[in-house]
């Protein structure tokens, strides 16, 4: 029996017109995209899809009938500006599935064939226009299992393919440092992904047939066109793997079918990089900060001048190396660069003519190059020889820069190639013409003397035709109605001779064609057809013969990269004054005059940073405790001893006056208070989650930066934590290297019972009633804060502060009183607490009293709320 529901979609279906079926036939496949359906020279959206597309792009939203009594939302905008609108709807957050025209709208005998040619998601497009030229594009894939993960990172524009596997803790941090553009995940572990990865992830979940072991390597193996995956270096990572192949998976799924660029995987290996986890990432303002304006690291270290370039100089920032000859290797080509600055102009300036020579040899192994694109590859690859040419010159002196020189490839067969069949200034689309240049085939040769001649003979049928009818102002013109035509004015159409038909009257002229005309017209638009048709497939040839150039052009894209990197180091080294570190062996870290790189470049014109000495070592100074007043400083020589370590171990200079960096393995900080309120944690559950995660993780070469630990709770309650956490530290057998910054003078006290704490403080001096910030570390503790001085400097009202340097006064000296033995009842005040009744208010004074002369003991439960409102009655006359 056929319900009812039934009978009724069988209608709704009969009654749609054969457009819309079409419509809805292939938006059942795609539910979660928005669909941008190709109609003639419109892309248009119906449905929810309109409603949404005219919010984010802003564009009118319309109804229209569908074949049936009902109406359907419409929204559309035209093709020729789907770069201006589609990086608007991906970088809203929404997927969009490009659904084009099949076949000519000419030849389609019924309803045109239409079909999905892309699938654009925020982690996987070409689209140049929702690319950020300076960042990766990645798309994250993450496999969990047993407190395990796998990770692998995927860039489509670059062809850049990286995996790894471990813990938790791990995973988060590389997500942290990669900063995906979308992440996969299993559909069925949302709230698992959420809780150990957070939500400011864009994600989509998969099936979890996806996520297997065999289809995973399946997939690679048929991808790399490999027997194992021995070769890669990632056979024994079964969760990285998985990872791995349900990004492979995805491409396809998107309709990126083209991905002869993704012709290896690489992995990322834990063994070679240092620790920075996300919270050191983030307090340390690598590349981001929560203050609006602020600089960061990124933007002091990064001169580079190609957005490969800037690309790969994140990728360092984010990885610092922690083996020493690599290290050198980089320092030795930044001090060659400082030290020849004419041939490392020479070389910048042909990195520049370069552009983004990844993003671009990976757009022809997906054929979405364009004639511009491929004469600027010739470009690139002449750009390519020179600076081969200039590193060979410097590998004279061994300084490394031998090695980039015989790696690097000009492809001359190619490049000769193009400089032969590409035109010196091709147009952007192959449609425009003019793109194959003359002498490469015959055929097209000849079709183009066609379609020159022609406009010679057009102006031979003009004057022969003026002259034949004595029309003077005889016109020949062109439109795509009807062709050719002659075009007569009203003062002469009395002389139009009898062979000529006409085809149009308008106000002041009259237009005709001839039979000459329209032969002339076929012999002519066929030429031109054939043109476009000949050209196309032999620029699709060059391009199919540029593509088997890939892996040599993106190894010169890495090493061309590479240099830009290494110039940015040696220009901003010469410019803010670094030295080249010493990289040793050692557990020690030794600068001399230190500065931090990011505020010195913010400072006032003519104000110079105060430079400090750190000295720490396992031996006899492995904790530095330092105390001293808000605004003096101890945050910043924290971070800039973080920074100028990070630094030095990617092969930079840094912001010292001599700097020894023993390679440290990890660095860890807990700077600076953030509650995280979405999740229901306050700013002493989120500083103690960060500082359980440095204890847990202590290696011998780690650095560790402790910023007022212990602050978010009560004052005794802070001082047990910190003194708890600096004695673990200290009497750890792996001797991290601790730079500790308190409020907490009671600390002090740990340099006479553990030996390898040692006590500094960032000096301040006082000169009539104010206070003056040295900003110099030097040796020893101090016991005074100077808060109150701080908030008369921030612009507390002064009837506040006066009343602040009263109460410190009383509670100074019932410390006094306290430390000689003087405890009677009406002195008697808990060290660094204050007494509610020591303030100075008599209605206060009142409550106290009577609360005083109270006789608890006898107190009956009436008498004991008849006194309560005695005391209410007292505070409503304050």
């Amino acid at each position: 029996m056929i319900k009812n529901s039934e009978v009724k979609a069988t209608a709704k279906a009969t009654e749609e017109t054969p457009l819309m079926q079409q419509y809805n036939s292939i938006k059942s496949k795609y539910p979660d995209a928005i669909l941008l359906f190709r109609v003639g020279d419109f892309y248009e959206t119906f449905g929810s899809d309109a409603i949404t597309a005219a919010s984010v792009l802003g564009i009118t939203l319309t109804k229209r009938g569908n074949g049936s009594a009902s109406s359907v939302e419409l929204a559309g905008f035209p093709h020729h500006a789907l770069d201006t609108y589609l990086p608007k709807l991906v970088r809203a957050g929404h997927r969009v599935a490009i659904c084009d025209q099949l076949e000519d709208p000419k030849l389609a005998k019924k309803i045109v064939k239409r079909g999905i040619t892309e699938l654009v998601t925020p982690g996987v497009t070409y689209n140049d226009k929702i690319l950020e030229h300076k960042s990766n594009n990645f798309l994250a894939s993450v496999y969990v299992e047993d407190k395990q993960a796998g990770v692998s990172f995927l860039d489509v524009s670059t062809g850049e393919f990286l995996t790894a596997q471990g813990t938790i803790e791990y995973i988060d941090k590389l997500l942290q440092s990669f900063k995906p553009n979308e992440v996969l995940f299993q559909k069925k572990l949302k709230n698992t992904f959420s809780n150990y990865f957070g939500d400011k992830y864009y994600t989509y979940g998969l099936d979890d047939w996806i996520f297997t072991h065999d289809f995973a390597t399946e997939l690679l193996l048929k991808h790399f066109s490999t027997s194992s995956l021995k070769g890669f270096g990632i056979e024994e990572l079964t969760k990285g793997i998985i990872s791995s192949g349900a990004a492979l998976h995805y491409l396809s799924a998107t309709q990126h079918d083209r991905v002869r660029h993704i012709n290896s995987i690489a992995r990322i290996e834990e063994e070679h990089f240092v620790w920075l986890d996300k919270f050191t990432v983030r307090n340390l303002e690598l590349f981001w900060s929560a203050n609006e304006k602020a600089k960061t690291l990124i933007d002091v270290l990064d001169e580079t001048v190609s957005p490969m370039g800037a690309r790969l100089m994140k990728r360092w920032l984010a990885m610092p190396l922690k083996e020493q000859q690599p290290i050198e290797e980089r320092l030795n080509i930044v001090e060659y660069f400082i030290n020849n600055q004419e041939r490392s102009d020479k070389i910048a300036q042909h990195i520049y003519a370069t552009g983004d020579l990844e993003r671009l040899i990976s757009k022809t192994a997906t054929g979405r190059i364009s004639p511009r694109e491929v004469a600027h590859l010739k470009r690139a690859l002449v750009s390519t020889l020179q600076i081969k040419e200039l590193c060979e010159g410097a590998g004279k002196n061994k300084t490394g820069l031998e090695k980039i020189a015989e790696q690097l490839n000009p492809c001359p067969l190619i490049q000769e190639r193009i400089e032969k069949e590409i035109t010196p200034d091709p147009p952007f689309q192959i449609g425009k013409g003019n793109v194959i240049a003359d002498g490469v085939n015959a055929e097209l040769d000849e079709l183009r003397k066609i379609t020159s001649s022609g406009k010679n003979y057009l102006v031979e049928i003009q004057q022969r035709e003026s002259e034949r009818t004595g029309i003077g102002s005889l016109k020949i013109s062109f439109n795509n109605v009807f062709g050719y035509y002659l075009e007569v004015t009203n003062t002469h159409k009395n002389k139009v001779p009898a062979d000529w038909i006409r085809k149009q009257t308008l106000s002041n002229c009259e237009r005709y064609i001839t039979e000459e005309l329209k032969q002339y017209e076929e012999k002519i638009l066929g030429a031109e057809e054939k043109i476009l048709s000949l050209e196309t497939k032999l620029f699709n040839d060059l391009v199919l013969a540029i593509a088997d150039y890939i892996a040599p052009i993106q190894l010169n894209a890495s090493l061309i990269a590479r240099l830009d990197c290494l110039i940015s180091f040696s220009q901003i080294a010469q410019k803010n004054k670094y030295v080249r570190p010493q990289i040793s062996e050692s557990r020690n870290i030794d600068i001399q005059n230190g500065r931090h790189p990011v505020i010195e470049k913010m400072l006032p014109l003519g104000e110079e940073y105060v430079s400090n000495d750190i000295f720490l070592t396992p031996e006899d100074q492995q904790e530095l405790i330092i105390t001293g007043p808000n605004m003096s400083g101890k945050s910043a020589l924290l971070r800039q001893t973080a920074l100028i370590t990070i630094m030095a171990q990617i092969g930079c200079y840094v912001p010292a006056e001599k700097a020894t960096i023993g390679i440290v393995d990890k660095i860890f900080t807990r700077v600076g208070a953030s509650d995280n309120i979405s999740q229901g944690e306050s700013t002493f559950m989120v500083e103690m989650n960060e500082t359980a995660s440095i204890l847990n993780n202590l290696s011998d070469r780690c650095l560790i930066l402790l910023d007022e630990i212990g602050r978010g709770t009560s004052t005794y309650d802070g001082i047990s934590i910190a003194w708890a956490i600096a004695e673990f530290l200290h009497h750890h057998p792996t001797r991290p290297k601790v730079l500790f910054a308190t409020h907490y003078h009671e600390l002090n006290e740990m340099e006479k019972t553990m030996p390898r704490i040692k006590n500094f403080h960032v000096s301040v001096k006082e000169y009539e009633n104010k206070v003056i910030f040295l900003r110099k570390l030097i040796p020893g503790g101090t016991e005074h804060s100077f808060g109150i001085h701080v908030a008369k400097m921030a612009g507390v009202p002064k009837k506040v502060v006066e009343r602040a340097n009263e109460i410190l006064k009383k509670l100074e000296s019932s410390r006094e009183e306290h430390s000689t033995g003087n405890t009677s009842v009406e002195n008697k005040t808990p060290d660094m607490q204050l007494s509610f009744f020591q303030l100075n208010d008599p209605v206060l004074e009142q409550i106290r009293d009577e609360i005083s002369k109270t006789d608890i003991n006898t107190l009956t439960p009436v008498e004991a709320l008849m006194k309560l409102n005695e005391i209410k009655k007292l505070i409503g006359k304050k």
